[in-house]
């Protein structure tokens, strides 16, 4: 029996079954294209072809796009992506203090005291330092992605750039490309910049303190972890399942539900076939005015959600 976690994001949608002793059996890392639906339906069969769904025990979703995931599948819970990287790191050291994490197009920093957040900040603002800028300035270096943050480590002396806007980071890079500077000295000057931006933005006026986790896709890059322990003067740890994480403390929050409600809402993998189309619905029931997603299969609404007062999401047929 597994638990599963489901974390949508703007760049990844990321699937992870875990184990009664909750250790990570089966993890997909997915690029969301736009297409959140399509990525969560291509995981699902991809995890058909290994397991049924009496296998699975619970789902959790989190994620930008938590709430339809949760409706697409029969998620049993929907958590924000702060409690979900809190758990999961949690699970891993109790000790942890201080989360580290940047996505493929956000950032954030989480603050703990004795197993309980206590603080958090996001950048969701510019994109600066974010998975996605690195990708890009990876491409338009020609270097695999992969390869950046070895780049960044053989620089003996790292070019200063301006990290605090992605646009003027980008231009910065390229004058000192026609500078004749090398490749590795730009690259270590753009994570020591990036580093910069996130502790005067988004960690701006936190206490971190040790022990710090580095979670998110962009934790993979060596470069901008040795430049976080240059900055912070101490050591930073990268979770095995760094890229994961938010979909594991999904799966863990989900376990637990499970032994609340007793049994779970999973939909079943068949749903990998399914012609889901989403259609916008603006309520003009009040002054909210929210803008409500129906989830379509076909002529029937599977689920609705955005509303604030639960008139649309409280049905299932329009």
């Amino acid at each position: 029996m597994y638990y599963m976690g489901v974390d949508v994001g703007s760049v990844s949608t990321n699937i992870v079954l875990l184990d009664n002793t909750l250790k990570v059996i089966e993890k997909l890392y997915l690029r969301t294209k736009g297409k959140p639906i399509k990525a969560i339906q291509y995981g699902f069969e991809i995890l058909s072809k290994k397991y049924d769904n009496m296998q699975i025990s619970s789902v959790g979703t989190t994620g930008s796009g938590r709430h339809m995931a949760s409706f697409l599948m029969g998620g049993d819970i929907i958590k924000n992506e702060i409690t979900a990287h809190a758990v999961a790191a949690l699970e891993i050291d109790k000790a942890v203090s201080t989360i580290l994490e940047i996505g493929g197009q956000d950032s954030k920093i989480i603050l703990l005291k004795n197993g309980i957040v206590t603080d958090f900040a996001m950048n969701t603002v510019c994109a600066a330092g974010t998975g996605s800028f690195l990708d890009r300035q990876a491409e338009r270096l020609e270097i695999p992605i992969e390869n950046f943050g070895e780049y960044a480590l053989r620089s003996k002396a790292p070019v200063r750039i301006a990290g605090r806007c992605a646009v003027f980071a980008e231009s910065d890079m390229i004058h000192k490309q026609q500078l004749g500077y090398k490749e590795e000295d730009i690259i270590g000057g753009l994570c020591e910049a990036l580093v910069r931006n996130y502790l005067s933005n988004v960690g701006k006026g936190k206490e971190i303190r040790s022990k710090i986790f580095f979670q998110g896709g962009v934790a993979a890059n060596k470069g901008i972890k040795a430049a976080f322990e240059r900055a912070l003067g101490t050591e930073i740890y990268v979770p095995e399942h760094y890229d994961v994480m938010g979909a594991i403390g999904a799966a863990i929050l989900s376990k637990d539900e499970l032994i609340r409600k007793g049994k779970t809402n999973f939909k079943g993998f068949e749903i990998a076939a399914n012609d889901f189309i989403p259609r916008n619905i603006e309520c003009n029931g009040c002054g909210n005015n929210c803008e409500v997603i129906a989830i379509k299969d076909g002529e029937k609404t599977v689920g609705c959600f955005g509303d604030r007062c639960g008139k649309w999401s409280s049905k299932m047929v329009i």
